[in-house]
């Protein structure tokens, strides 16, 4: 009797061995990507836009690495964490030291520094890993100031970015930002990788950073704007409200960023990533306003800096790869894109970065 028991037993830990070596190779078939930065506003985005696509939660395994997970800062505890996750397919690489337009302005020793060092710890890493396929992000305020133009139909392209020193506010930030595109290129013509980069407008949705002084120009009015409404403080815009600029939906750059990482093979040059829309600060403020309830009437603080006062990026080339690769893509309209995020930040107060 017990030699049957213990016969059954082993055919049954040699059943439950057998499945479990023909589940393993499943489970591992999935390319693995890690997103640094990924608890960010673009990070978010990433996660939101991987959960709900058929070929992402087939294919693709997404790591979102935040501070908590390593100071990219220290090259040996990124190697440790990169090794931690192998095998490593792909990495969208979004973290950076960001800040608005004043905190650029005040520390461009550390926005280069620091940039300087995060950038070259990731790479070392991806290197080190093989990685195959790396797409990193890059900012329109890296484009040569003489670039950002005058006249209507001068574009911002992507064969310009080098082409001049950038802007005198942000000029530590944008020369880090600018050998991204650099050594991306410089380790493919070396080491025959598949490494890009993208530019993406300015950025805004939900889990962006909504504390003064650090925040962006949509977060940094959002945040005025719901203190007016909660706390009757006074709604002003810094500056005039007359420079223009062109925002992208969070999750609509997500969409793009996965895309790129799985399509875009063109290492030679950056790829914008970019609406055809372009507003005036003064046009985001009263859509903000309103979208918090108040009056039609701002104030403008006009002794503040305005910064660039144009800086249109053409979208043409994105346009015509998506067309090509047939993917269905439409653009979050900018009103509608603000009324979400407004309503977003109004319900989520106290727990998101104020």
């Amino acid at each position: 009797g017990n030699s049957f028991v213990i016969g059954l037993l082993l055919s049954g830990l040699l059943l439950s061995i057998l499945l479990h070596q023909s589940q393993t190779p499943a489970m591992s078939t999935k390319k693995k990507i890690l997103v640094t930065g990924g608890t960010g506003l673009v990070g978010k985005g990433i996660e939101e836009v991987s959960q709900t696509c058929e070929d992402d939660k087939a294919n693709y395994e997404y790591v979102f690495l935040g501070s908590k997970d390593a100071d990219l800062r220290d090259a040996t505890a990124v190697s440790a964490l990169f090794k931690k996750h192998a095998p490593v397919w792909g990495v969208i690489h979004l973290a950076a030291k960001v800040g608005g337009l004043f905190l650029n302005m005040e520390q461009p020793a550390t926005m280069l520094m620091e940039n300087l060092m995060i950038n070259n710890n990731v790479f070392q890493a991806c290197h080190e890993q093989k990685v195959e396929r790396v797409v990193s992000c890059l900012s329109t305020c890296i484009f040569p100031d003489e670039a950002a133009t005058t006249s209507d139909n001068d574009m911002l392209t992507e064969k310009m970015v080098h082409l001049g020193p950038p802007h005198d506010s942000n000029y530590g930030y944008a020369h880090a930002k600018r050998l991204v595109d650099v050594m991306s290129r410089a380790f493919n013509d070396q080491y025959g990788y598949n490494w890009t980069t993208v530019v993406p407008c300015n950025v805004y949705g939900k889990y962006d950073n909504f504390r003064p002084g650090e925040s962006h120009v949509i977060p940094a009015l959002m945040h005025k704007a719901y203190l007016a409404k909660h706390e009757k403080k006074e709604f002003v815009v810094w500056g005039t409200g007359k420079p223009l600029r062109q925002f992208i939906y969070s999750t609509d750059l997500a969409r793009l960023m996965i895309w790129a990482l799985k399509n875009y093979t063109d290492s030679k040059e950056p790829l914008i990533l970019c609406t055809d829309e372009e507003v005036t600060i003064k046009e985001v403020a009263q859509t903000i306003a309103k979208s918090f309830g108040l009056g039609d009437e701002l104030q403008f603080d006009t002794s503040k800096a305005d910064g660039q006062h144009r800086k249109k990026a053409s979208n043409a080339k994105l346009m015509g790869l998506l067309k090509e690769s047939q993917f269905d893509f439409k653009f979050t309209p900018l009103s509608e894109g603000l009324k979400t995020v407004s309503d977003w930040l109004d319900a989520n107060y106290e727990t998101c970065r104020h």
